[in-house]
């Protein structure tokens, strides 16, 4: 899942993407927020988007970028908690 920090002077939507971008190679326009979790000191803030350009592709921080459905994304490794909160938030892939 990508993700990133808010760099200072940025909006929450200004960094999600370029963190999209950075990522992912995707153009996104960022949409609403559909949730919001605190994880320690940090709070994850997570939007819907809209990818409008772009390819996909790996950042240089991942092994892999690829589309999946809700079933692929239940089978792999993720952060505790992830799947319950997108779930809960209506945010799984269809």
């Amino acid at each position: 899942m990508p993700g990133g920090r808010v760099e200072a002077g940025e909006t929450d939507q200004q960094a999600v993407v370029r963190e999209l971008a950075e990522e992912t190679g995707l153009i996104v326009v960022p949409g609403p927020l559909v949730g919001r979790v605190v994880r320690g000191p940090y709070v994850i803030a997570d939007y819907r988007c809209e990818a409008v350009g772009g390819e996909l592709r790996a950042g240089d921080d991942a092994s892999d970028a690829r589309w999946v459905d809700a079933a692929a994304l239940a089978r792999l490794p993720l952060v505790e908690g992830l799947l319950d909160a997108l779930s809960e938030w209506d945010a799984l892939p269809r």
